[in-house]
């Protein structure tokens, strides 16, 4: 865990541990703080204490899905941003996350290194503007 006081807190949920340790480089790679958690007991738990500044929600877990902990979270606290990471990119989950839900982001997995990072910080507030490249 970055012990960067200033660093933005990206709560993680996820079943799969491996899936959890990439996350966990890719994001500290970036400057930003990972909490891990692996099922949405947990995750609640956490939010309570931790008070991230993102929450990265796996679709597919046993006991609660993602579906479920989304709604329990935005219950509990309805400014908490919320972007889905899964591996379910057909178009109407994309649907149901962005646009039923009210999701900050949908993010497919297998997912770029560079792309994650880019979308967290968008979501964090540390770049709120596209990289636009011009040519001379």
């Amino acid at each position: 865990m970055n012990k960067n006081s200033l660093a933005k807190k990206i709560l993680v949920v996820d079943d799969e541990p491996d899936t959890l340790e990439l996350i966990k480089l890719v994001l500290e790679s970036g400057g930003f703080e990972t909490i891990l958690v692996n099922n949405g007991v947990e995750a609640i738990a956490q939010i309570a204490t931790v008070k991230p500044d993102l929450v990265l929600l796996d679709i597919m877990m046993p006991e609660m899905d993602g579906w479920e902990l989304f709604r329990k979270i935005k219950e509990k606290d309805s400014s908490i941003h919320i972007a889905i990471l899964t591996a379910k990119a057909q178009n109407i989950d994309r649907l149901l996350g962005l646009h039923v839900l009210k999701a900050d982001d949908y993010i497919t997995k297998p997912f770029g290194k560079n792309e994650l990072i880019d979308k967290v910080k968008k979501l964090t507030g540390l770049t709120d503007k596209p990289q636009i490249t011009t040519i001379d």
